[in-house]
């Protein structure tokens, strides 16, 4: 059985999207990481670095229970349990997909991420970081609309990995200050990947639980989402009783 540690994010859907991409039969378990449940030691066995998603595979490899964090592993893992075309066996098919899905992990997430930040979440306007983020989502969206000129998909001629990790983070473009119009290469790709059926299936995960209300995090929420409990996790206390 494949058990998911998931919340409402873009990294958490990736994995949802690609599970119902593959028909693997999965439990959903929700970590609520606005109120700090991925500060426990429980799921800090599972992901030392406190973040969703996390996987265990209770038939991995060998038939031997795995765990995993990062979501890129995660999907390199589940796409060759299933040996799916999703991440191709053949070697120049799979690295034009990897660089793709390795743009998005390094890339993508990052910026569009700070982005998120600062535009929506920051308790107060830094005109700085909101230009500079902004500005990078804008030169991020031209690089993919550039590939989608070229390709029907980000790896090439076929669906794979690689969009199935993009897609979820671009959903959220007016949060990043862009107009997905503008892009017209990578509309027509958002709109036929947006169209999926297991998309959307994927998409509805734990759906009911997604604040819409645009509203700011709370104290509690904020120190465990951005503040003092998230960068608490791994420090160690020095023999001079400074954290080192």
């Amino acid at each position: 059985m494949i058990k998911l540690f998931f919340w409402s994010t873009p990294n958490a859907y990736k994995i949802s999207i690609l599970l119902e991409e593959l028909a693997l039969p999965y439990e959903v378990i929700p970590i609520h990481i606005g109120k700090g449940e991925q500060f426990t030691p429980e799921f800090l066995q599972i992901s030392p670095n406190n973040k969703i998603p996390a996987l265990i595979d209770t038939d991995g490899p060998d038939h031997k229970p795995i765990s995993l964090f990062e979501s890129g592993a995660i999907m390199m893992y589940l796409a060759e349990k299933a040996s799916s075309d999703l991440y191709p066996a053949e070697p120049h098919a799979r690295y034009g997909v990897l660089q793709w899905l390795m743009f998005q992990m390094g890339g993508i997430g990052p910026m569009l991420g700070q982005a998120h930040h600062f535009r929506k979440y920051a308790p107060q306007a830094i005109d700085y970081a909101i230009d500079r983020y902004t500005n990078e989502a804008r030169r991020i969206y031209g690089v993919l609309d550039r590939r989608l000129a070229q390709s029907e998909y980000l790896g090439g001629d076929a669906y794979s990995l690689a969009d199935i990790a993009t897609y979820p983070w671009l959903r959220p473009y007016k949060w990043q200050g862009q107009n997905i119009e503008q892009w017209p290469n990578l509309q027509r790709w958002f709109s036929a990947v947006r169209a999926r059926p297991a998309v959307q299936r994927g998409l509805a995960v734990l759906a009911e639980k997604v604040d819409r209300s645009g509203a700011k995090p709370d104290a509690q929420r904020w120190n465990n989402l951005f503040g003092d409990a998230q960068f608490a996790q791994g420090q160690t206390t020095a023999p001079s009783g400074e954290q080192s």
